[in-house]
């Protein structure tokens, strides 16, 4: 029977939050506006470019207009992909974890809300592109996360029934994504959340990637039990 372990990206997989600020910042300043911290950086990520233009604009002076919403996305787009993995960094043992759960004959993809060709360009600038089966990002196909079938899309892709899959995310927007889905989830702590991790209503939490092997083969035994 084949099983697949899917994973969001920024915050669960990855630390790209510096990169991604600067390429905020980048925005904010051809605009006029004050550069963001990277504490403030951390409450606005989540969803894909546009709300985090949204939220960047309210918490520097006047709400962007949906007028010049697109041409922000362009420009930071643009200045995000000229420097997508600078001072991002793959989580401590992200990868010994990657090559455990191949090791247990378990396919692996990404489903993220960041843009399609992003997420594929950090995947290869970090070395993680090998590791996966499958990526989809925002635009890749007509729906995105929560929605159930952006996950859907991933599970299609690594030949897996979604029922025979789980969800690893940081997010409220990955709970959703999972419940939606009918899946469960695997949370990590260290991520972009707004609120604790541990009220967000998650299968599982897990304070470090060398725990996760053994919650997937739990999960998957309790699944398998009909639990």
């Amino acid at each position: 029977m084949n099983r697949a372990v899917i994973f969001d990206l920024d915050g669960t997989l990855i630390d790209s939050l510096p990169d991604v600020m600067n390429a905020l910042n980048a925005v904010l300043a051809d605009n006029g506006r004050r550069p963001v911290t990277l504490d403030e950086a951390k409450t606005m990520v989540g969803g894909g470019a546009e709300p985090l233009l949204e939220r960047a604009f309210d918490a520097t002076g006047e709400s962007l207009p949906a007028t010049r919403l697109l041409k922000c996305v362009d420009a930071f787009t643009g200045y995000y992909r000229e420097n997508p993995a600078t001072e991002t960094t793959i989580f401590d043992g992200a990868i010994a974890a990657l090559e455990a759960l191949t090791g247990d004959g378990i396919k692996l993809g990404i489903c993220t809300n960041k843009p399609h060709a992003s997420a594929l360009q950090v995947l290869e600038a970090l070395g993680l592109a090998q590791h996966f089966d499958a990526c989809f990002g925002k635009s890749s196909v007509p729906y995105h996360k929560p929605d159930r079938r952006h996950y859907n899309e991933v599970a299609k892709a690594l030949g897996v029934d979604p029922d025979q899959s789980l969800y690893v995310g940081d997010s409220e927007t990955d709970v959703e994504t999972a419940r939606n889905a009918g899946v469960p989830i695997i949370m990590v702590p260290f991520g972009y959340t707004h609120r604790p991790t541990e009220e967000l209503g998650g299968d599982r939490m897990i304070a470090h990637f060398s725990e996760l092997p053994d919650t997937v083969r739990e999960l998957f035994a309790a699944l398998s039990a009909g639990c």
